[in-house]
């Protein structure tokens, strides 16, 4: 399997310094979830914004058995980017850190610091994140990637079209941001709890600028099965002005190129609900296949 998509690896390095263009943007994120229902990391990521390049954001999200929610929203001095090797591996922020091992091949996350402890319910009733208690938190995960990526724009050629021509460009960071399905192994330890990790994950890396005040909301899914199947996609509500919107995503089979789709059916956040609320989407390829998948929150 290729696993680059025929992407460059040079895509995979960070910038090795403060790049020219003040709104310039790195980033590498990764949504993260265990197979069994104990732990998750809805998100984990840097944010690296030219104009501040002495500190990069970092975002830590974590849930956990019983609604438990670990989080951190916060700027932390940089990491020198250069690997062993010289070359600019490594993005990181105060605790936490991305190390480039190989490109389209092995990503390993770390993170060492602490994050506050909240609730679904309390987030669901606007508690500001970091107004809980500190709680002490391990991490150590490596990602590897299980099929080849997914370029934003690349796959459909009216979704090309308005990224190119729209605000949605801005607001994914068009032109370039792609993302992976990959397997995740590793451990976590939440105060005196540790769990294993045995799962997947949805990497994603950006370098574009990124204008995200206009953002009126968006359905984005992604998984990959134990059996080595897996989709993606990303669509926006229906814009006001009657134009059409960006909807894009794939079906991967197990092997080969990913197929192009589009959803027809997206779970829109129109309540809140701790859990077990169906998520369920349809996709469909331009030859008239169609995927439906279910699932709920948990």
């Amino acid at each position: 399997m290729d696993l680059t998509g025929g992407l460059s690896e040079e895509l995979e390095f960070v910038f090795a310094e403060q790049p020219d263009e003040p709104e310039m943007r790195e980033s590498v994120n990764a949504w993260i979830w265990d197979d069994g229902v104990d732990v998750a990391l809805p998100r984990i990521g840097i944010e690296a914004v030219a104009d501040q390049w002495d500190t990069h954001d970092a975002q830590v999200n974590i849930a956990a058995s019983g609604g438990r929610v670990f989080n951190l929203f916060a700027p932390a001095p940089v990491h020198p980017p250069a690997g062993r090797d010289g070359k600019p591996r490594v993005l990181g922020a105060g605790p936490l850190s991305f190390e480039l091992v190989e490109p389209f091949g092995l990503l390993r996350l770390r993170f060492e610091g602490e994050a506050y402890a909240t609730t679904v319910e309390a987030q669901m009733e606007g508690a500001f994140p970091g107004a809980g208690e500190p709680t002490p938190i391990e991490l150590d995960v490596e990602l590897r990637p299980a099929a080849p990526p997914w370029m934003n724009g690349a796959l459909l050629d009216d979704a090309r079209h308005v990224l190119e021509t729209q605000e949605e460009g801005d607001l994914m960071g068009h032109p370039w941001r792609f993302e992976q399905l990959c397997r995740a192994t590793g451990r976590i330890r939440i105060g005196d709890e540790e769990h294993a990790i045995d799962g997947g994950a949805n990497r994603i890396r950006r370098q574009s600028i990124r204008r995200t005040a206009k953002l009126w909301g968006h359905a984005w899914q992604a998984a990959i099965f134990p059996s080595g199947r897996g989709f993606g996609y990303i669509t926006y509500p229906p814009r006001a002005d009657g134009k059409g919107t960006y909807n894009e995503g794939y079906v991967f089979e197990g092997d080969g190129a990913l197929i192009p789709i589009r959803a027809t059916t997206a779970p829109w956040l129109t309540t809140l609900q701790p859990t077990g609320e169906a998520v369920p989407c349809v996709l469909e390829a331009e030859d008239g296949r169609t995927w439906s998948i279910t699932g709920e929150t948990a």
